[in-house]
């Protein structure tokens, strides 16, 4: 366009920290980071934000930070979820329930109270990737944040390998078996799908010859794609039942209603940690 950079326009920039499903932490309700390409156009945003934000605002000193900061917000909580998800695969061989480790250790006033899970959505499973990329342009390949992305990336396949291992346990063929997964968003009480890691289980499972069926409350049966409607309403049995997401609708869910759903011996997979008699938990 011909047009000059902090001449002829200039930039502002305020990172997103809305939570899809946490309506506590709605725009208003969170701080609010903001940055300008200079100094004056800095303290313009800042102000124009002031007016809206409830819970306050931060001024960054350049856009760089500002981006940085967001960016390693989400960095970090992947790093402790993958801490906890290694702990948990590592605890699953030694017969020890990882949610009892948990409650002990945050007994200690500065443990972090992190919980193993699938690591899905459009920003903690996304975001390391632009910190990495950036990082080994300039030179400096990190490890930890590699590390941390290749355990959370192999969770579901290690919760497939679970089931099968569950279903055998109980003398069930797998490739005759059939599960059904409840929740298929990213996250609870919510619709979105974005970088689920669920459907790395559903096609895991396929892929295993497992007959599968998904209920989500969130979204629509879809025949097509094996989405159900409420497993409640129908005559359908089940060999396993994976619990996905900790949406509202299930936590009032007891054993005995999983127990209507299942052919034999129930198999059910907690991987948010909701029932206490459950078969396995996460």
């Amino acid at each position: 366009s011909g047009l000059k950079y902090n001449f002829d326009f200039y930039c502002g920039y305020s990172p997103e920290r809305i939570s899809p499903g946490a309506d506590k932490y709605s725009l208003e309700n969170v701080v609010k980071v903001t940055s300008g390409s200079t100094l004056e156009v800095a303290d313009d945003i800042d102000r124009m934000y002031q007016k809206i934000i409830k819970a306050g605002t931060y001024k960054a000193p350049s856009i760089k930070v500002a981006e940085a900061a967001k960016v390693v917000e989400n960095t970090q909580r992947d790093v402790n979820i993958a801490l906890m998800n290694e702990l948990s695969m590592m605890f699953d061989k030694m017969k020890i329930d990882t949610s009892e480790v948990l409650e002990a250790a945050k007994t200690k006033w500065n443990f972090l109270d992190f919980k193993p899970g699938l690591v899905g959505g459009h920003c903690i499973g996304v975001d390391p990737y632009y910190l990495l990329h950036k990082s080994e342009e300039m030179g400096y390949k990190p490890t930890l944040l590699h590390s941390s992305r290749s355990i959370n990336n192999k969770v579901a396949s290690f919760i497939v390998e679970k089931t099968k291992e569950l279903l055998s346990s109980t003398d069930k063929v797998i490739s005759e078996s059939s599960v059904l997964i409840l929740g298929y968003t990213f996250k609870e009480n919510c619709s979105d799908t974005r970088n689920t890691k669920v459907k790395d289980i559903y096609d895991g499972l396929l892929r295993s010859s497992c007959r599968v069926s998904i209920f989500d409350p969130y979204l629509l049966p879809d025949s097509d794609n094996n989405f159900i409607n409420s497993p409640f309403e129908s005559d359908q049995k089940y060999d396993a039942i994976i619990v996905a997401v900790a949406h509202n609708e299930f936590l009032n869910y007891t054993i005995a209603d999983f127990n209507q759903l299942t052919k034999g011996k129930l198999v059910l997979l907690d991987l948010k940690g909701i029932y206490e008699k459950s078969t396995w938990k996460f």
